[in-house]
């Protein structure tokens, strides 16, 4: 299961090296989904971080 959580922070850090520099090249509507891309990108490879590091952080 560890290998889900290193392949979702691995995912995360995908979308961060796309979408920063997506969101200062790409037009007026197209940088909004870069920019959400990073933010996603962000809260993925935390996540998958968090959970590679301690599994059972979720579970009471």
């Amino acid at each position: 299961m560890v290998m889900v959580y290193l392949a979702l922070a691995l995912c995360g850090v995908a979308l961060l090296g796309w979408g920063l520099p997506a969101a200062h090249r790409l037009r007026s509507p197209l940088d909004v989904a870069a920019a959400a891309a990073v933010l996603l990108g962000v809260v993925l490879a935390l996540l998958g971080a968090l959970l590679s590091v301690a599994p059972n952080f979720f579970q009471g």
